[in-house]
């Protein structure tokens, strides 16, 4: 009887202790729902989208004299407030440095992070945030002055070098003249324009970042043409948006807007034919448009959420070909940017 007894006990042990796990995982997914809707809902609460940007970039994220912002990264939340609002002005931007970023998207501060940040291991798994996407593949390169005659990298040995602090560049520099047995002074600074300053003032004899930065950089020069991007690449660069970690539909939602611009690129829908296109009899291009399914409500949007993106801001091509391509002063070529149907790898899953 004892045994019995203590069996039955025992048994009833585990029956509370599972109804406590059962009401606990309830609480839990509960609260989950909750906090997964909190940022699409405050977002549509206040009307507009805080984004968080680069001081100043040109093709990335750069104000006018109006303080009016354009650049690549800033469609792409452009293109978020045209899904959400059918109005792609219902953006707020807060410049950001480098030192400043992670913590203004962790504290709520700005509801994205759209700034050069290149997407890394720590950051993924340590911070606190989910990064959706990659906007623009990049690399870390060096520009001198031609007067110097520098053609190398590797001839950099003993050479001061402006830095910005907090960033993947600070780290691969120190790997890359550690690898190749090269001494280097960095010099550093705290903001990205401070960097930039010193260099042009003749403080340091190199200048290092991400190399699409570097050519934008050298447009605003008063003489671009005194100035050399050295052929080296050090590192991999993936630069791309970010969003707070724990709150699934905001991730889903910005990872694709991402990915509804690609598509489109992809399936020849722009800016200057989204209107024709909706007559397509595409099935792919009938559920990007909203004409045929309803890929929407998961998001907290309609069904024309992607439809509203591209009559407003475009496809990923509209966006690069406008801000950072061959016609414009920065004069990227799409290399590894372009889709992969065209030798890039530049690719986004199906919305079906």
């Amino acid at each position: 009887m004892p045994l019995i007894h203590r069996g039955h006990n025992a048994w009833g042990s585990q029956e509370v202790n599972m109804n406590k796990v059962m009401l606990t995982a309830v609480a839990v997914a509960l609260g989950a729902s909750a906090a997964q809707a909190a940022t699409m809902d405050d977002v549509k609460s206040k009307g507009y989208v805080v984004c968080g940007v680069t001081g100043g970039v040109p093709g990335f994220s750069a104000p006018d004299a109006s303080n009016n912002w354009s650049g690549l990264e800033v469609d792409y939340c452009k293109a978020m407030a045209a899904a959400i609002f059918d109005d792609p002005s219902k953006v707020r931007y807060t410049p950001l440095t480098s030192t400043e970023r992670f913590a203004a998207l962790s504290s709520g501060q700005v509801d994205v992070l759209s700034r050069t940040t290149t997407w890394t291991m720590s950051r993924d798994t340590t911070l606190g945030v989910v990064f959706t996407g990659t906007m623009f593949y990049d690399g870390q390169g060096f520009m001198v002055r031609k007067a110097d005659k520098i053609a190398s990298a590797k001839d950099l040995s003993g050479a001061a070098i402006c830095i910005e602090s907090g960033t993947t560049t600070e780290l691969n520099a120190a790997d890359f003249f550690a690898a190749n047995k090269l001494e280097y002074k960095p010099i550093v600074f705290v903001s990205q324009d401070e960097t930039v300053k010193a260099f042009e003032d003749g403080r340091c004899d190199v200048y290092t970042t991400d190399s699409s930065a570097l050519a934008a950089e050298r447009s605003k020069f008063a003489k671009p043409e005194d100035y050399a991007i050295l052929p080296e690449i050090i590192s991999k660069e993936p630069l791309g948006p970010a969003v707070r970690a724990g709150d699934d539909t905001w991730m889903k939602f910005s990872r694709w807007v991402y990915y509804a611009i690609v598509n489109a690129e992809e399936l020849g829908v722009t800016k200057a034919n989204v209107e024709e296109m909706k007559k397509s009899e595409n099935p792919e291009i009938k559920r990007l448009l909203g004409v045929e399914g309803d890929f929407g409500t998961p998001l907290g949007l309609d069904k024309e959420w992607a439809y509203k993106i591209l009559k407003h801001v475009g496809n990923y091509g509209d966006m690069y070909e406008a801000h950072v391509g061959p016609k414009t002063p920065i004069g990227l070529e799409r290399g590894l940017n372009a889709l992969w149907k065209d030798g890039g790898i530049q690719y986004a899953p199906p919305i079906r």
